[in-house]
């Protein structure tokens, strides 16, 4: 069992930047594949970022591509997403996810544990 717990949201204006932190308990972090998703009100939730479990293979949305930057720490059971540039349209509860398996990914139903969340909300 692995639990998942986000932390770093908040309110900021746009164009701030902010780092969420995800905190995986258990003894398999290192080997396994993590991602970012966010869910905006109203909408389904959406792939962010992922990376795999050694840190070397990393993915991104079109949307966040050139201003996010996803990155783990395995010694610290950590997982990062560093956010710049924030935009209007990157508000949203922000979820951290682990997979069983290694290899990255940007499907939801590939990750076998989720965190709560954290707001993350950008105003003008």
């Amino acid at each position: 069992q692995v639990q998942l717990v986000e932390s770093g949201g908040g309110l900021v204006q746009a164009g701030a930047s902010l780092r969420l932190s995800c905190v995986a308990s258990g003894r398999t972090f290192s080997s396994n594949a993590m991602g970012w998703f966010r869910q905006a009100p109203g909408k389904e939730r959406e792939f962010v970022a992922t990376i795999n479990w050694r840190g070397d293979s990393t993915d991104y949305a079109n949307s966040v591509k050139g201003r996010f930057t996803i990155s783990r720490d395995n010694a610290k059971n950590t997982v990062y997403l560093q956010m710049n540039s924030l935009k209007l349209e990157d508000t949203a509860l922000y979820y951290c996810a682990a997979r069983i398996l290694g290899l990255s990914t940007s499907s939801p139903g590939q990750y076998n544990y989720w965190g709560q969340g954290t707001q993350v909300t950008v105003s003008s």
